[in-house]
């Protein structure tokens, strides 16, 4: 409604009608320009490309397209992968644990590492290497 205020607005009501029929025509004459180079396009590229579709050009079609179809066995891969306990197991081994469950967290620190600690000060003979190279 708005849009068609704002037109008598700024054409005039005489002027209206004549501005209408540019418009759609304009419209119309794009919509045969498209469908006339989809067509061009498609007879151009042979018969392996009869199922093509231009809205697998956008990335996030295709991609939607290739996940549903489950060509790859993703839904089996996803399914079978567990990221709390993959999870778990790295932080068990970052911090020298067996990782057989709970029981190996120690119960002092809950599982938890001690980000509050400040890492040893090197000694003066601690110094890395200077690179010239580097600078």
């Amino acid at each position: 409604m708005t849009i068609i205020v704002i037109a008598v607005l700024v054409f005039g009501p005489d002027k209206l009608p004549k501005v209408i029929q540019d418009v759609t025509r304009t419209i119309r004459k794009i919509r045969e320009f498209s469908e006339s180079a989809k067509h061009d396009i498609r007879s151009e590229l042979g018969p392996e490309f009869k199922d093509f579709e231009f809205e697998d050009l956008n990335p996030k079609a295709f991609l939607r397209k290739q996940l549903d179809s489950d060509e790859l066995g993703l839904k089996e891969i996803r399914n079978g992968f567990d990221l709390k306990k993959e999870m778990a197991e790295v932080t068990d081994a970052v911090n020298g644990r067996d990782g057989d469950g709970p029981s190996s967290s120690s119960p002092s620190s809950g599982g938890r590492i001690d980000m509050t600690k400040k890492p040893e000060d090197p000694g003066p003979d601690d110094r890395p290497p200077f690179d010239a190279d580097a600078t």
